[in-house]
């Protein structure tokens, strides 16, 4: 199903968001390890804001589209695997035509403890293979990303295996609150009041 009668509200500023995209594996095997952070993300989303994802074999990935903070949205999970995400995320963008700067991208980062969180605009990939392909499919980094601390194994070799496995309990933890203290300022983030809302994740 196309959302083909999907329309946009007249005045867009600047940074205001119209899709977010959380990254992750598809497959039950993969729910509950932390490279999944970005699906945990979307899906509280969702809940929080009643939208439904259906598969969109089109966007090779589960689509959910609705209102939230006034605002018409399209939230996207790509369920190409983590190392062809911009797959999905280009032939969407492309096809509803929205421009990078209107596009959150959330996302596992390794350089952050749990229980961080941070907003930022553009940057490197850090070593992740999502963010890699995005790059490549996009063309730009000039999109938003929110990056959601999942900690660092301390050696490059056990990254892998890190990330495909679960966070132990007390780390699972702060990830939630971390998580929901994003999820709280979600309508400055959606409607573009990107200064307002980095200064209350990032003090923590």
């Amino acid at each position: 199903m196309l959302w083909v009668g999907f329309t946009w509200d007249a005045n867009w500023r600047m940074n205001e968001i119209k899709l977010i995209v959380g990254l992750g594996n598809p497959g039950h095997k993969y729910d509950s390890t932390r490279h999944n952070a970005g699906f945990w993300w979307v899906d509280a989303f969702a809940r929080t804001h009643s939208f439904t994802f259906r598969e969109e074999s089109r966007f090779h990935g589960l689509l959910a589209c609705g209102r939230a903070h006034d605002r018409e949205l399209f939230l996207l999970k790509p369920q190409t695997f983590m190392n062809i995400s911009g797959r999905a995320l280009s032939a969407l963008t492309q096809f509803y035509k929205i421009e990078p700067r209107h596009v959150l991208v959330v996302h596992d980062e390794l350089d952050l403890l749990p229980g961080r969180i941070k907003l930022k605009l553009g940057g490197g990939h850090g070593g992740h293979n999502g963010l890699k392909d995005i790059f490549a499919c996009l063309g730009t980094r000039d999109f938003w990303r929110m990056r959601i601390g999942i900690g660092h194994p301390g050696d490059r070799a056990d990254v892998v295996d890190y990330v495909l496995s679960s966070p132990p309990r007390e780390e699972a933890e702060l990830i939630e609150r971390a998580m929901q203290r994003s999820l709280d300022a979600t309508h400055m983030i959606v409607n573009g009041e990107m200064e307002a809302a980095m200064l209350g994740l990032h003090k923590n």
